[in-house]
């Protein structure tokens, strides 16, 4: 049965150091890099038949770790576009904004190379990276699909798979090196699993 795959990539300096980690391309730690080598027995006995990612370093080097053969790359896969708050923790941003939420306030609009996303543009996103995949989930034969990309556009995707506006994300806690499962039941969008780790 064809089910949507979810990976996030493994642990960076800045996704350990708790920042928003849009546009910036950072690497993988050795933490990082141990997280995606262990996901291969996760992903091993799936029939995949497409692995895409976010063009994304953190990305692509994760897919290579976990043992798979990337198709294709999705710029529609990139993590949200933090704008001025990339690079910034929540607490740095709760000093000048208490009570701060990404999900409710959004972020505010950053340089030429960051500037900026709502969360209605993640969505229109991720609803682009669904469409052509969508009819193959559940389906009886068909292969599996990987996406394998970044936290919160994850969390987003995962909302607007199940029908839900994308500030549903907030409820989909993901952590670095975790892989999730979205399919069907009863013709029914689902989440079957979520932040698997090995």
């Amino acid at each position: 049965m064809g089910a949507l795959v979810l990976v996030r990539h493994g642990q960076t300096e800045w996704s350990k150091g708790r920042r928003h980690t849009g546009r910036t391309d950072v690497p993988l730690t050795g933490e990082g890099e141990r997280q995606a080598a262990e996901l291969r027995p996760l992903l091993a006995g799936r029939g995949i038949g497409r692995v895409i990612t976010s063009p994304l370093s953190r990305a692509a080097r994760t897919a290579e770790l976990a043992g798979l053969t990337v198709t294709r790359t999705d710029p529609d896969l990139q993590e949200w576009d933090y704008g001025g708050y990339e690079g910034v923790t929540t607490a740095e941003i709760r000093r000048e904004r208490p009570g701060w939420d990404l999900w409710r306030d959004g972020v505010i609009p950053g340089d030429g190379d960051h500037p900026g996303e709502k969360v209605e543009e993640v969505a229109a996103r991720v609803d682009r990276v669904l469409a052509p995949l969508a009819a193959e989930v559940g389906e009886p034969g068909a292969a599996d699909t990987v996406l394998v990309a970044h936290g919160h556009v994850l969390r987003v995707l995962t909302a607007r798979w199940l029908g839900l506006d994308g500030r549903a994300g907030a409820l989909f806690s993901l952590g670095t090196g975790a892989v999730c499962t979205l399919d069907r039941e009863h013709d029914r969008p689902v989440v079957s699993s979520w932040n698997l780790v090995p």
